[in-house]
C-alpha cells in the first residue's frame, strides 16, 4: 500500500534538510510533494522547490473549486501568512508512495483527507537551545533578517507541539536530529519497511 509521509517539527528541527537527504535517496524513489504558502519568498529559496510562492488570491482560487487539502493561516510580525496543500495531481498513492513537509495541524487535516493508514509521521525532535541556535543562525544569512518573527514561531512551536496534541495524533516515533547522518538512517529503514507494509 502506498503512502504519504509528512515530514515534520518545530521550526529549526531540520526539516528541510531531512527532506531533501531522504528524497535524492533512490532507493525509496518518493515523489515529492510542493505545498504552496502566501508569505513572502526567502533568500535562496526557490519557487517551486520550497513551496509554490502564491498570492491570497490565487488561495482563494484553490478554495473556490474544492482543491484545498489543507490550509494553516499564522498572524505573524509582517501580516497573516497562509501555508496550504492543493489537491492539484502531485499526490496519487494509487501510483507511489510521497513525502512531503507540514506541521501537526496539516497532518490532522492530511490524514482526515487520505485516511489514517496511508499517512505516515516522520516527527524530528531537536533540544529547544540547539533549535534557538540553528534558527538564530539561519536568519543572520537573510538580507533583512525577522528577529521578532523568529521569536514568534519559536514561541508558538510550545503551543503548536503539545504532548497532547501529538498522542491524540497516535505520533509515537520521535526522531531524534542532533546528528542528521543517523537520523536520515534511521527514518530511511523506517519508511522502507512501512512501505513495504
Amino acid at each position: 500500500m502506498h503512502k504519504l509521509f509528512v515530514v515534520m517539527g518545530k521550526s529549526a528541527s531540520g526539516k528541510d534538510t531531512v527532506f531533501k537527504e531522504i528524497t535524492h535517496s533512490s532507493e525509496l524513489s518518493l515523489k515529492t510533494i510542493v505545498g504552496y504558502t502566501t508569505r513572502p519568498i526567502r533568500d535562496g529559496e526557490k519557487d517551486g522547490e520550497e513551496y509554490f510562492f502564491v498570492s491570497k488570491e490565487r488561495l482563494s482560487d484553490y478554495q473556490r473549486v474544492d482543491k484545498v487539502i489543507e490550509h494553516r493561516a499564522y498572524d505573524t510580525m509582517h501580516g497573516i501568512w497562509d501555508y496550504f496543500t492543493v489537491d492539484d495531481g502531485q499526490v496519487d498513492l494509487e501510483k507511489g508512495s510521497s513525502i512531503m513537509i507540514g506541521t501537526l495541524e496539516s497532518y490532522r487535516q492530511i490524514r482526515k483527507y487520505f485516511g489514517e493508514d496511508r499517512v505516515y509521521p516522520v516527527y524530528l525532535e531537536v533540544e529547544d537551545g540547539l533549535r534557538l541556535e540553528r534558527a538564530l543562525l539561519r536568519e543572520k544569512t537573510q538580507k533583512k533578517p525577522k528577529y521578532a518573527e523568529l521569536c514568534r514561531r519559536f514561541l508558538a512551536d510550545e503551543e503548536d507541539f503539545k504532548e497532547q496534541y501529538l498522542k491524540e495524533l497516535g505520533v509515537g516515533k520521535r526522531y531524534r536530529n542532533e546528528d542528521s547522518k543517523s537520523c536520515i538512517e534511521e527514518i530511511t529503514r523506517d519508511i522502507r519497511a512501512n512501505m513495504e507494509n
